[in-house]
């Protein structure tokens, strides 16, 4: 039923004042190893190798020596954005003496918190049923992907966003191309007036707007394309974290020139066709 199950324990270790390197040194089998975050290390100026002190009291009482064997880049989290990652990744026996009260002999072997992935999500609510009877007093929450998410929230944030922009930029895209017709006005009323039929004008302009929404779908793919690195490496700078903002992938540049070129041809055609469906007089100011 239970593909893994894990034991999550969450120490919160204050350094007692600026980690400094201990001297004299004990012997190196009988110093715990541990990992920490590369902001850790490059906030202070730590090097792996190096013996530091680690308490679980705020006021660093009975600290535990510690040797650096490596960094780690911390999983990148959109809702600790912009929080330095100071951590630290210990044993979990090294980790339970270091925070254990001495004064509480259960105090080691006490769990907090235990996280179960299941198979599938129709599993979850029959887990909390037999949880909860089995152990009365246990609180069981289940994360999942509900509507109240954030990050789905967030989506159909954007989603309302883009439908506006969309709306928005067709309106000012069919005013721009209104305005391109009309000053061919005469081009139309000469084709008109030496015989060109309506029907092969119309295609002509399709051709020209397919030609030019194809152009400018493109062009805008090549260039999101381009600056997309430019804004990660900005924002990953500002923020100091590995975090993705943007990424353009093949899916997202084929869904822009699905919508983009048959709006930019009906906007083609829509404009047109205010000039092809008067009298060809009229078209030639005659």
């Amino acid at each position: 039923m239970f593909r893994r199950l894990a034991v999550t324990a969450v120490l919160s270790c204050a350094l007692a004042g600026a980690v400094v390197a201990q001297t004299p040194p004990p012997q190196a089998g009988a110093v715990p190893t541990i990992l920490v975050t590369r902001q850790l290390l490059e906030a202070e100026h730590l090097v792996v190798g190096q013996l530091v002190s680690l308490s679980a009291d705020p006021g660093g009482a009975h600290p535990r020596t510690f040797r650096i064997v490596g960094q780690y880049e911390p999983v990148p989290d959109p809702m600790r954005l912009g929080q330095a990652r100071h951590e630290v990744r210990m044993h979990l026996p090294d980790m339970i003496d270091l925070s254990a009260d001495p004064a509480d002999p259960v105090d080691a072997d006490a769990i907090d918190t235990i996280n179960v992935v299941a198979e599938g999500s129709s599993q979850v609510d029959d887990l909390r049923r037999s949880v909860s009877t089995r152990l009365p007093g246990v609180v069981v929450s289940a994360a999942g992907g509900g509507p109240a998410q954030p990050f789905v929230v967030l989506e159909r944030f954007h989603y309302a966003i883009a439908i506006v922009t969309v709306i928005a930029s067709s309106i000012f895209l069919l005013a721009l191309m209104l305005m391109l017709v009309d000053e061919r006005r005469s081009t139309v009323g000469v084709l008109r007036l030496i015989g060109f039929r309506r029907r092969r004008i119309v295609w002509q302009v399709l051709a020209e707007g397919v030609v030019i929404a194809l152009a400018g779908a493109a062009f805008g793919v090549v260039l999101s394309a381009a600056f997309q690195g430019a804004i990660n490496g900005f924002f990953q700078w500002k923020y100091d974290t590995a975090l993705v903002f943007v990424r353009v992938t093949p899916a997202i540049a084929l869904r822009s020139v699905v919508i983009s070129v048959p709006l930019g041809v009906l906007a083609t055609l829509v404009s047109s066709w205010s000039i092809l469906r008067v009298d060809v007089l009229t078209v030639t100011r005659r």
